[in-house]
């Protein structure tokens, strides 16, 4: 048993607010514990300029986290004049992580750009980032089929993401700050509602890990995540039956 009386293999409280925002095409606010991250996605019909007349699309994410998004305020990255490699790191992790699962071509010469921003943080900030990522990519692209945009649903799977770690021994499944600072072992999972793995970040940070830890922590992500793919449907359908209304 953790110390905060959670189970080693349950999730926190997951919660998604679909709409969050009004101007973007799609977005959410999703909540994993106190992490709190909203995320939207905006439409621009130009891809990069490396891109152009490939007759193919784009997805990108851009990642931030509030100033007071933490306990000790931090300057934002514009203010010291660079993004930090952790932030660069994860936004390019949120975009493939979703064009994983995207035909690009159905998108013809367009972009989805992704703004991920945490206005809490208290561990697991990339995988809810990712969760609420393919969230408010699957609005978009709805939209963009009701509007005649595009004619076919480039959406192959749905996209969900989630940590594991060792702590004091014990193999536990999505892991608040306090745990993230204290694990041996710190791992993120990205999976498909396919069952397939799309990412798997593992690093031993204060001791090894074996195998069958692996495998564990492999475990535990595949039925958490199977948890949030049902809440993402749940959300979602709700969110457009109350657009409907």
């Amino acid at each position: 048993m953790r110390k905060n009386s959670r189970r080693n293999n349950k999730m926190r409280n997951s919660t998604i607010n679909i709409g969050f925002m009004t101007n973007p095409i799609g977005s959410c606010l999703i909540g994993f514990g106190n992490t709190k991250v909203i995320c939207s996605a905006t439409i621009d019909d130009r891809v990069p300029r490396w891109m152009k007349g490939k007759g193919t699309g784009w997805i990108s994410a851009e990642y931030s986290m509030l100033p007071t998004s933490t306990n000790q305020r931090t300057d934002r990255e514009s203010i010291r004049g660079k993004q930090s490699g952790r932030t660069q790191e994860i936004q390019r992790l949120i975009g493939r992580s979703i064009r994983s699962v995207c035909d690009l071509k159905a998108l013809g010469e367009r972009q989805i750009k992704l703004d991920c921003d945490v206005i809490s943080a208290d561990g697991g900030t990339r995988t809810a980032s990712i969760t609420g990522a393919w969230i408010a990519t699957k609005i978009a692209i709805q939209k963009l089929i009701s509007q005649k945009r595009i004619s076919t649903n480039p959406l192959s799977n749905k996209i969900a993401a989630i940590s594991c770690g060792v702590v004091d021994g014990n193999v536990i499944l999505d892991l608040d700050y306090i745990e993230d600072s204290n694990a041996d072992v710190d791992a993120n999972f990205v999976l498909s509602d396919d069952n397939s793995l799309v990412e798997i970040q593992c690093t031993g940070e204060k001791s090894t890990f074996s195998q069958t830890q692996l495998f564990e922590m492999i475990e535990l992500a595949k039925s958490a995540c199977e948890e949030l793919f049902i809440l993402q449907e749940k959300s979602i359908k709700e969110y457009f039956s109350n657009e409907k209304n």
